[in-house]
Order: C-alpha cells, then structure tokens, then sequence
C-alpha cells in the first residue's frame, strides 16, 4: 500500500509499505479522507510537543471498512465510519472516572503511532463508529470538531453566555459552532479578516474582532454591556495569544486553553484571583463529544463544507505540505482525497 510518512521536519516522502496483518479487535479501513489538523502541520514545522520521527501523519479520518479480524463482528464491513484515533489503557484513574480523552497511557494515532496518511490503516474495531447519511468529508472533519465539542461542555457553556474565541481555525470554529447551538452568543478574534468573514458570513458568529487592529477589550465591553466574556477559548496555538486571553475573561469567567504549545503560560495572580477566574486545560475528546458532532451535522447545525479551502490527493503530499503549511496559504482546512479505484476489490 503507499504510505505518506513525514521523515523529520520538513520532509515527506511517499512510499510503499506492504498491508500488515490484522490484530484480534482489529479492523481494516479503507481511508477515503484525510483532514490535515494543526497537529500535522506543527509536527511537519517541528514544534508538536509528545512526537517522535518518523511517524505517518494522519488522525481526522474518514473511510469504509473492508475487511476485520476474526474475533469482530463482520457487519462492520462495507460500513462508512470516521476513526476515534484517541487510544487509552481503560485501567487509569482518568480511564475509570471517563475521563478516556487525558489517558495516563494515551496513544493518539497519527501522533503517538503511525496514522493514516496510507490508502489503508488498521484500527481498532471499537473506535471505528458508523455514521449512515454523512459524506466521506464530513466523517473526516467529525474528530476536529469534537475537540472543540469537548472544550465547550467542559466549560458549561450556557444559553446567553457570552463566548470569545480566540483563533479562527477549525477548532475555534468547532468551538464556535457548538456553542452556538447551547445558545451561546459567540465573537471570534484572529489576525485573519477572511477566516473572520467566513466564521461571521457563513457560520453565524455574532461579532468578529482583528486581534491587532481592534482593541478587543474594548469590542467585548461594548458587546456585552460593560462586562467582558464570560467564556474564553483559546485555539491559537500561540503563547502570545493564550496570556493575552486572561484579558479578556470578565470576573467570575472560564478560560479554556484548547491550544497546546512548547512554551510556558504566564498571567497575572492578583488579576486573576481579583476576578475568581477558573482556568480548564481541555485536550482531546470523548465518545459523548464525538456524538454530539455527529448529531449537530445530521441536524445541519454543525456545517463542514465551508472549512475546507483546499484539496489534494495522497500521492500529492510531499509537494502540497509545505505550500498548506505556509502563512500565506489561505488554508482553513485542507482536505485529502483517495477513492476507491474502479473495479477494484480492496482485501
């Protein structure tokens, strides 16, 4: 099977690697699209914290199951499904407790082990979850959005909150989108004036902010009566970025670092304690995060197709990486491509 695999940073090759045999549990999907997530593109720049090289890239999955091991149920075969790529040991404290998605002994596909960045990739049959009536896109961009699903129900967002978010990227506007649909009023701040446009034109943000060029302080105050938010995300990936959102919380707020960085967070305490500000970490997703994306989608609360800007194919990677990785890019989300060949049986 050909297999994309990203040597060190900043290099990536597209080679032949032969179908490994299927583990007791395990299932084979063929992958029909990949999205390419901030994960991929820090860990092909270098700067993904837990990463080692070389790795095969590739966790935002969609495909159709074509063959399973003997021990799994083989219904599953034929189906469409998008892959929880969030493997956990079920025996920690966090594992017992449900809290699977901050693992003492997680793996992540794609990060922690080879991914699917391959015309196939064998997976555990018990986090491969059919979703009937959703496209091969929309499966691929389900595990993007439940971050930002898990983020917000781990804040408690509730109906006429107001929600900043701090980072038009797909998280940000997974984060947006599920917010909104708690009731949430929701303003968007970025650097970017076209992701801005797209979170305000075509997703229903109610304000959008430039992160340099307004005095986002002064916006939220105006918006929101003379209080600042009662929810900050923050999905920038930027240090910068993520002390600067202390800022923004009102007292008796939430802020929530979806973001992870290579670097330290600092703010200042007696602003902090001033205000009883609750600072969350949110990594990761559930399985209860994961449904509730697909439910927003079946329902056409939770829209996918205005993400993607751009798309490739498979055998394109090594070239496209660099350009969709650029500043410059316009990438939003970028989305792989690999169908079935006609006439052909995959095994």
């Amino acid at each position: 099977m050909q297999v994309v695999v990203c040597s060190r940073p900043g290099e990536m090759a597209l080679v032949e690697r032969p179908t490994p045999p299927l583990a007791p549990g395990e299932a084979r999907v063929a992958i029909r699209r990949i999205g390419i997530c901030g994960t991929d593109i820090h860990a092909f720049g270098g700067n993904q914290p837990y990463f080692d090289y070389p790795r095969v890239l590739g966790h935002e999955l969609g495909g159709e199951v074509v063959a399973v091991a003997a021990d799994v149920d083989p219904a599953l075969v034929g189906q469409a499904v998008y892959v929880i790529p969030y493997l956990h040991c079920g025996e920690c404290r966090a594992c017992r407790q449900g809290r699977t998605n901050c693992c003492q002994q997680l793996e992540v596909i794609g990060v922690h082990r080879d991914g699917g960045m391959a015309q196939t990739l064998n997976a555990p049959a018990s986090h491969l979850v059919p979703v009937p009536g959703l496209s091969a896109e929309a499966l691929a961009l389900v595990e993007c959005q439940a971050i930002g699903a898990h983020a917000v129900r781990r804040a408690q967002v509730a109906a006429d909150e107001l929600v900043v978010v701090v980072g038009a990227g797909p998280i940000g506007i997974g984060v947006l989108q599920v917010a909104r649909s708690r009731g949430a009023r929701v303003a968007m701040v970025d650097t970017n004036r076209d992701r801005l446009a797209l979170c305000r034109d075509a997703l229903g943000a109610d304000a959008v902010w430039h992160a340099v060029e307004d005095d986002v302080t002064a916006e939220i105050e105006r918006f929101n009566d003379g209080a600042l938010a009662d929810v900050v995300f923050d999905a920038t990936g930027n240090p910068a970025a993520m002390n600067r959102g202390f800022d923004f919380a009102g007292h008796g707020g939430r802020y929530v670092l979806v973001s992870v960085v290579k670097a330290e967070i600092r703010f200042s305490d007696p602003e902090f304690h001033k205000k009883e500000l609750t600072l969350l970490g949110s990594r990761n997703a559930t399985r209860e995060d994961f449904e509730t994306v697909t439910h927003l989608m079946a329902s056409g609360d939770l829209l996918t197709e205005p993400l993607i800007t751009h798309r490739g194919r498979l055998k394109e990677l090594p070239t496209l990486m660099p350009q969709w990785c650029a500043p410059d890019s316009g990438v939003v989300k970028a989305m792989v491509t690999l169908d079935a060949e006609p006439g052909r049986v995959e095994s």
